[in-house]
């Protein structure tokens, strides 16, 4: 395959900047790795995080983006399993050292140098990209486009902290009704689980989305529920929900923090915590976790509604999601 030598890229240099509009060289794939032509890659709450500075070690200057979906079409020395014209997507894991402690007893996610895409490592705001062939997933048909983009975090994280429930849980409450919860009212519902969607005050937008999707209930995340829940997960990135949630929660009830970053959690009384009520945070993926939701995804099936934008559009498409103007999920696509 005859390969461009430059690129367009989206190009973050330094905290609070708008992401700039380059040409760049082509990357070569060095042993292990693999080049992607980019299809679309996803907006996530957690390119804002590096954006502001709130996520403080970024590579730069630094292509972001970690919700791939891209077309291999070229493979280093050593690459054994992935061929050119597979269609793969790439999560926010890009590479772990598989010696220490984490990687060996299958903790992986938590890996003590590990590379994350679109932030210590190049990622996809451009119309290539390099990939270690190990932590790429090959996607069934139904993903091998824009609307499969948002599973690789959104879905994978969302998956991910849902799996820190117990099994007989119920009533679950979501905080923050965006991409990953959109996702994972689908994999709950799908399992026989009730939903109670809270999102910003005001927000009806978000509310009579998550009813659509199936929540049982949608509001405020403020508010007390006049029922207790069995389980609670946050992706919001305000700390001081999590005195809410517990509020909401029964005993002996979880709940589970999804975000990379929160804000500080305000004081709050022990009560809320006893009657062994836990608090539990959910860091990165594994590639375990992406080889059992996607094989669980076309099941369901789980379906993602996305808004589009083109590349040169990402500062657009960043902006929509801090507003709040994003139902679902925001993903970039690239031109042909």
């Amino acid at each position: 395959m005859i390969l461009p030598y430059t690129m367009q890229a989206m190009v973050f240099h330094g905290k609070g900047q708008p992401l700039v509009s380059e040409t760049l060289p082509v990357p070569v794939p060095e042993n292990g790795q693999v080049l992607v032509k980019v299809i679309a890659c996803g907006v996530c709450r957690t390119d804002l995080h590096i954006i502001d500075g709130e996520l403080t070690e970024p590579k730069l200057p630094l292509i972001p983006g970690h919700e791939i979906i891209g077309t291999v079409v070229r493979t280093g020395p050593g690459v054994q399993q992935l061929k050119e014209g597979v269609i793969v997507g790439i999560p926010w894991l890009g590479h772990t050292c598989g010696a220490c402690k984490y990687c060996l007893s299958h903790r992986e996610n938590l890996c003590e140098q590990a590379e994350f895409t679109g932030y210590t490592r190049d990622g996809g705001y451009a119309t290539y990209t390099l990939a270690w062939e190990q932590f790429c997933f090959p996607l069934a048909d139904e993903y091998a486009g824009p609307s499969g983009a948002p599973l690789m975090c959104a879905g994978l994280i969302g998956y991910r902290s849902y799996r820190m429930l117990p099994a007989e849980v119920k009533k679950i409450g979501i905080y923050g009704f965006g991409a990953a919860a959109h996702i994972l009212t689908q994999v709950a519902l799908f399992e026989d689980k009730e939903i109670y969607a809270f999102t910003r005050r005001g927000d009806v937008k978000s509310q009579d989305f998550a009813r659509r999707l199936g929540a049982v209930w949608a509001g405020d995340s403020l508010q007390d529920l006049p029922r207790q829940l069995d389980a609670a997960i946050i992706f919001a990135s305000d700390g001081a929900l999590i005195p809410n949630a517990l509020a909401n929660v029964d005993k002996g009830a979880t709940v589970v923090c999804g975000g990379i970053h929160m804000s500080d959690i305000p004081a709050f009384p022990y009560s809320l915590l006893w009657e062994e009520r836990k608090i539990c945070s959910v860091a990165n993926l594994t590639r375990a976790d992406g080889d059992q939701f996607l094989a669980l995804a076309p099941r369901i099936p789980v379906h993602t509604t996305v808004n589009l934008f083109e590349l040169h559009r990402a500062n657009e498409a960043l902006n929509a999601l801090r507003n709040g103007q994003v139902n679902g999920a925001a993903v970039l696509v690239m031109p042909a």
